[in-house]
């Protein structure tokens, strides 16, 4: 998405760069919380995993959610993890428009 994006001319490169590598931290550690949380060791702060979907890692949270069955069935969560991909979404058409 983010690549078809950049090719149209949708989205500039160091965006679409900046939302694939927050993307990929965002992966990883939700990938490290749920292996945390399989072996009862110290999670992820949910919180830190709102500010990273919120800062451009929400591609990387859904693929994690979806793949890794984590954080996908807590309605709290995903109520807030929402309410980032929105915003997250329209910062960044706002930041588009004031660019074009």
């Amino acid at each position: 998405m983010l690549l078809g994006c950049t090719v149209a001319g949708w989205l500039p490169a160091w965006l679409a760069g900046w939302m694939l590598l927050a993307s990929v931290w965002t992966f990883a550690l939700y990938w490290r919380d749920k292996r945390a949380a399989t072996r009862a060791q110290q999670r992820t702060p949910e919180r830190t995993l709102q500010v990273l979907a919120l800062l451009g890692g929400w591609p990387g949270a859904l693929f994690a959610q979806s793949l890794l069955r984590h954080k996908n069935r807590k309605v709290s969560f995903q109520q807030v993890f929402w309410i980032c991909v929105v915003a997250n979404a329209a910062c960044t058409m706002a930041l588009l428009r004031a660019f074009a």
